[in-house]
């Protein structure tokens, strides 16, 4: 809405989305391993920052090239923090020998990430109702900073490998590339599960396609971003079952081909079924991740859910929800063989 009202085309908005995922693309692996040679939490603040001057830039220069600039920032600041942050709470709890709570606490992060959503929409809602884009932007602006302090706060446990300190950036990355290939299938698992999570941008859109007054599509949807975070939740106290994925792939199924105001209600059931594989194949991959490259290799797994999503992109264009359901159903058949 913001390129929009300031005078963007839907092809300028579209580069700009372009400009963003290819900064991702570019720039995941590398960001992971400077994560891996130096540090995590170093890295998680310097993301906040990042991100910070990019909401800054929009606010200050909207323009194209203003826009572009804060993508690009966002970008590295998003690109700074995955891998890096899953490593540091790993690690931590590796230190302390309760490596196996991971998956629970990974879920409740999990779970405060999705239902963080409803109050931050109804804030943002009032913001833009005061102040406008700029006051929105400014207390964005605000918000990363303030995330940067907390992950300054965040303890992080010495490296046991003595000859870290004589590794350098391209043998860090290196190392981490090598690592990721005898665990290619758990990594792989997370590429193609990670990608599915692309559809969410177009919960909105699909609520409109069936029917739903777009003046009631906010409140329609509010559900479906809870239901994930039950999903979530649920993943850190139940075990992973292999038709739990399939399943959810059906209901998306049926709920495009039903396409009326009532079918959101299956949608939230697929994504809560789907944030549930997510956060096991997440924690099933740190468990398998035998070096210090930790960072590294989930940023592996991440630059290949960037790829996979481009398929839920053009699915959406060629077929809309039910492709994208096939598809669901297709990735399930292939991690249960992995």
């Amino acid at each position: 809405m913001l390129f929009a009202d300031s005078g963007l085309s839907d092809a300028s908005i579209s580069v700009l989305l372009a400009i963003w995922s290819l900064t991702s693309v570019v720039f995941e692996v590398p960001s992971g391993a400077l994560a891996d040679r130096f540090s995590r939490r170093g890295c998680l603040v310097a993301s906040g920052v990042l991100q910070a001057f990019g909401y800054a830039a929009w606010v200050l220069f909207p323009s194209f090239w203003g826009f572009a600039a804060g993508f690009v920032l966002w970008g590295l600041g998003g690109t700074l923090q995955s891998g890096a942050f899953e490593a540091l709470l790993y690690d931590g709890l590796a230190a302390n020998g309760d490596e196996d709570r991971y998956g629970r606490l990974n879920a409740r992060v999990d779970t405060i990430e999705l239902i963080a959503q409803v109050p931050v929409a109804v804030i943002a809602t009032a913001l833009f109702s005061f102040g406008g884009y700029e006051l929105a932007g400014w207390m964005s602006v605000a918000m990363c900073l303030a995330s940067s302090v907390i992950a300054s706060r965040f303890p992080e446990p010495e490296r046991d490998d003595e000859d870290d300190d004589e590794l350098g950036y391209l043998a860090t990355l290196t190392t981490g590339l090598r690592a990721s290939v005898p665990i290619k299938r758990a990594v792989l698992a997370v590429a193609l599960v990670y990608a599915i999570d692309a559809f969410e941008e177009y919960f909105t859109l699909l609520a409109q396609d069936w029917s739903v007054p777009t003046v009631w599509v906010p409140m329609a949807t509010i559900g479906v971003p809870l239901m994930g975070a039950a999903g979530a939740s649920l993943a850190g106290r139940l075990p992973n079952r292999c038709w739990v994925l399939f399943a959810s792939g059906a209901l998306l199924i049926v709920a495009a081909l039903l396409a009326v105001p009532l079918a959101i209600i299956l949608l939230g059931l697929f994504y809560g079924l789907y944030r549930f594989v997510l956060v096991h194949v997440e924690t099933e991959l740190q468990h398998r991740i035998e070096s210090d490259s930790r960072a590294t290799v989930t940023s592996v797994a991440a630059i290949g859910a960037e790829f996979v999503a481009f398929a839920v992109y053009a699915l959406w264009v060629l077929g809309s929800a039910v492709a994208i359901g096939v598809m669901v159903l297709v990735v399930a058949l292939v991690i249960r063989r992995r």
